[in-house]
C-alpha cells in the first residue's frame, strides 16, 4: 500500500520553494511501498529526480512485489525545474536519506537515479563521499561541506542521461538567430527543413559545433545579467527569469542511425518539430542561477560521469533500448564514469524511457537489479 512519508529539511527553505505550506512546515513529501505491510525490509530502493513528482513512481509497486521497499523523493522543486538549483536537490537527498537510516533504521540504502536523477545521484554519492561544493555556481545553492550527507551503500542509474547541462547542449535548436525570435532561423543549421535521413556526419558535426556555440551564448549572458543584477539591487533581488526557445532539436531524433538503438524517431513528447517549440520540454523557461547550476556545461556541478569518478561504492546502469530520451552513449558515459570494477551495465530491449505499458520490462530490470545487489 502507497504511503506517504513525511521528512524534515536540514536546512531552512529559502525563497526558492514554491509551496508557501511547504516552505512553511520545513518538510519534504516521498512516497514509500513496503514489501510488508507495518514493517520494513533491510533494503530500501531510492528513487530520485531534481524535480519530478516521484511520490506515484512506476517502479515503487513492482520493488515491493519483489521482496524490497522502495521510497520515491521529492524534492522541494516538486514538478517545476525552473528554479532548480542541485545543490540544493543534493542537501534535500541528505535529509531523505538521513531520516531512512536513523528514523526509519533502513541497513541499506540504494539511491536510483531515474533520468533526470542520475547526475544527481552521482553529485549526491559523490559530495557524500568527500564533500567539496561550498555554493551553488551562480550561489543560492547548499554549503555541502556543511550539509548532513550520509553516503548511500550503491547506486542504480536507471534510463538516465550523463547530466542535464550535457543533455540540453544536445537538445539546443542552432539554427535560432535571435534568442528573442524563434522564427529568425539559419537554414544551413536547421533540422526540420527536410534534410535527407541519414543525416550527413559532416553536417552533423557542424550541427554540434553549432550548439556548442549556443550553449556559451546563452550562458555568457546569464552571467552578464547576473552581474548587472547583483550590481543594481544587491541581495534584495537574487535571480531573474527568462525563457530558452528551441529546446528539442537533437538529431538523434530524426535520425535513429545516430546513437543507433531499438528507438523509433520521435521525441518523449512527440513529433520534434512541434516539440522543439512547445514549452513542454526541458529549459525552456529558467532564472539566471538556475541556469548555472544545472544547464550550463561551463558550470554545472552535475555531470555523471565525473561525479562517478569519485564514487567508491557499487554502481549499476540499466537504459531502455528504445528509449527516445536518453541514449546508449549516455548509459555508457555513465558506466565508464565509475572507474572501479564494481559496476554493471544493462541494456533492457524492447524498453522506452517510461517502459512504455510494458511492466513485464520493469519487473524484471528491478529484479536484475536486486539479484545484483544481492
Amino acid at each position: 500500500m502507497r504511503e506517504l512519508l513525511p521528512v524534515p529539511m536540514q536546512a531552512a527553505m529559502g525563497g526558492d520553494v514554491y509551496s508557501g505550506i511547504a516552505r512553511a512546515s520545513g518538510t519534504l513529501w516521498c512516497g514509500r511501498e513496503r514489501a510488508t505491510e507495518g514493517r520494513r525490509s533491510d533494503t530500501v530502493l531510492v528513487f530520485c529526480h531534481p524535480s519530478s513528482n516521484f511520490v506515484g513512481h512506476y517502479a515503487l509497486a513492482p520493488c515491493a512485489e519483489l521482496g524490497m521497499d522502495a521510497v520515491g523523493v521529492v524534492t522541494r522543486y516538486a514538478g517545476n525545474d525552473t528554479q532548480v538549483i542541485l545543490e540544493n536537490c543534493v542537501a534535500d537527498l541528505g535529509s531523505i536519506i538521513k531520516h531512512l537510516r536513523e528514523t526509519e533504521g533502513y541497513e541499506r540504502i540504494v539511491l536510483v537515479g531515474n533520468s533526470g536523477g542520475g547526475g544527481l545521484a552521482a553529485l549526491y554519492q559523490a559530495e557524500a563521499e568527500n564533500p567539496s561544493i561550498r555554493d551553488a555556481p551562480g550561489g543560492g545553492g547548499t554549503d555541502l561541506t556543511r550539509a548532513e550527507l550520509p553516503p548511500v551503500d550503491a547506486l542504480v542509474m536507471l534510463n538516465a542521461h550523463a547530466g542535464r547541462a550535457d543533455l540540453i547542449q544536445g537538445w539546443l535548436d542552432p539554427a535560432i538567430i535571435s534568442e528573442d525570435d524563434p522564427f529568425r532561423r539559419d537554414p544551413q543549421l536547421d533540422l526540420f527543413s527536410g534534410r535527407t535521413v541519414p543525416l550527413d556526419p559532416e553536417w552533423v558535426a557542424t550541427y554540434r559545433d553549432a550548439q556548442a556555440r549556443r550553449m556559451t551564448r546563452i550562458t555568457d549572458w546569464v552571467k552578464a545579467q547576473l552581474t548587472e543584477l547583483t550590481e543594481r539591487y544587491g541581495a534584495d533581488v537574487p535571480d531573474l527569469p527568462f525563457h530558452v526557445h528551441g529546446t528539442c532539436a537533437d538529431p538523434r531524433f530524426v535520425d535513429v542511425t545516430l546513437d543507433a538503438s531499438d528507438r523509433e524517431p520521435g521525441t518523449l513528447w512527440g513529433d520534434p518539430m512541434s516539440a522543439n517549440l512547445r514549452p513542454v520540454t526541458l529549459g525552456s523557461f529558467s532564472t539566471l542561477r538556475s541556469w548555472l547550476s544545472q544547464w550550463s556545461v561551463a558550470d554545472s556541478n552535475g555531470y555523471g560521469p565525473t561525479c562517478l569518478e569519485r564514487v567508491s561504492v557499487p554502481v549499476f546502469v540499466a537504459y531502455g533500448a528504445a528509449d527516445r530520451g536518453c541514449f546508449p552513449s549516455m548509459a555508457s558515459a555513465l558506466y565508464e564514469g565509475a572507474t572501479h570494477p564494481r559496476k554493471e551495465l544493462l541494456a533492457v530491449t524492447g524498453a522506452g524511457h517510461y517502459f512504455d505499458g510494458r511492466p513485464d520490462l520493469v519487473s524484471d530490470t528491478l529484479a536484475s537489479i536486486i539479484k545484483w545487489l544481492d
